[in-house]
């Protein structure tokens, strides 16, 4: 038989343990609501690679609603309430010099495809208007990113044609230096510097992408480039997938300096969820991407935040954030942490769409004549 105090012991643990579920379902409902009022937009997925790797981009051969072996298909989207995402149309480094440009032609075509087969659940989207649009509609906003500038052949007329094909952001590099921009391996002693940063050519990209209107994405390129293209652009720019270098020390990591001036330009870091970038270990949660959330508003402010999951891109992805049904769980996160509602909306759709509006609108100004070149 329980003696008094065990008993009001076990019930002062049980009532914590009430209070405890009923804060987190709190978190949660107010998660879900902001996230009906505001967009959720993810700036970096790959999906499109993983139709090319799976299905040899076949889509009569893959089902998106029973898809199961990915981070990505339509009932998890769902789930995730994820408004608008920047699918990466991306190919490998080994591509340069060879049939890049090619191929990516193959990936953009695919994501057209997709969009194409499922106008249920996806909208294609080449503005800020049409993530608007979607979300009101109650379908995913489908945009889409070049990963690595390797992908133009140092070809102007093939960056200008891909724009014309819907891409509205470039990854400057990828995993490897280009003819023209030096890659993140740089900074690790991987690879030599070709550059110093950009070449001329590459600052001549810079300005051709603020006249066009196409988002400048410094994700996976070296410190020196990231500088030199926020000193160079009179648009503000993207990180789209990329953490914090301050919480985890990987080169593929933002330092807080850079944070500073991506808020002075009033630009995003979208936060990646691979464990190598969180943690800088095999292993992660929930908790620690919420740390890099966390720190970059402390060093520059809620305005510069975003959501850039990496997933279908990565092998390893934090527990708690399994896949992306999962993004409102971080999102009652960042409630639970003292976020206001005002913050969450930011780093879920509203900073990302005032970037793109103001590349829109620098375009639309600057815009007047064609290039000469």
């Amino acid at each position: 038989m329980l003696s008094g105090s065990s008993v009001w012991g076990t019930l002062l643990i049980l009532s914590c343990a009430l209070k405890l579920s009923l804060t987190q379902d709190e978190h949660m409902n107010n998660a879900l609501r902001l996230m009906s009022e505001t967009p959720l937009i993810d700036g970096h997925n790959d999906l499109p690679w993983q139709l090319r790797m799976k299905f040899n981009n076949q889509l009569n051969k893959v089902d998106l609603y029973t898809l199961n072996n990915t981070h990505t298909n339509i009932p998890k989207i769902r789930e995730g309430r994820l408004a608008a995402q920047f699918w990466a149309a991306y190919v490998p480094c080994d591509t340069q010099y060879k049939d890049a440009a090619r191929q990516t032609l193959e990936q953009i075509d695919v994501i057209h495809r997709m969009c194409m087969k499922y106008p249920e659940a996806f909208m294609f989207a080449t503005s800020s208007k049409d993530i608007v649009d979607a979300f009101s509609q109650n379908r995913t906003a489908s945009l889409i990113g070049v990963e690595g500038g390797h992908s133009l052949d140092s070809s102007l007329g093939t960056l200008r044609t891909m724009y014309h094909l819907g891409v509205r952001y470039l990854t400057l590099t990828h995993s490897c230096n280009t003819p023209w921009a030096d890659n993140w391996l740089v900074d690790s002693g991987a690879e030599p510097s070709q550059h110093n940063g950009l070449s001329e050519f590459g600052k001549q990209l810079i300005f051709e992408m603020n006249r066009i209107g196409m988002l400048i994405d410094l994700a996976h390129v070296s410190e020196n480039v990231m500088n030199q293209v926020l000193d160079l652009s009179k648009a503000p720019v993207i990180f789209s997938h990329s953490s914090a270098y301050a919480v985890c020390p990987h080169k593929r990591n933002v330092p807080d300096d850079v944070l500073r001036k991506v808020q002075n330009k009033k630009g995003i870091v979208m936060v990646n969820f691979y464990n190598d970038y969180v943690t800088c270990s095999n292993t992660a949660n929930l908790s620690q991407v919420a740390d890099h959330f966390d720190h970059i508003k402390n060093v520059a402010g809620h305005s510069i935040i975003g959501f850039g999951g990496d997933y279908d891109g990565v092998g390893r992805v934090p527990g708690g954030l399994e896949d992306v049904s999962k993004y409102p769980a971080l999102v009652a996160e960042l409630l639970r942490r003292g976020w206001t509602d005002a913050e969450v909306k930011a780093a879920l759709g509203d900073n990302l769409l005032r970037v793109f509006r103001e590349v829109e609108r620098l375009s639309t100004t600057h815009n007047t004549t064609a290039s000469t070149n």
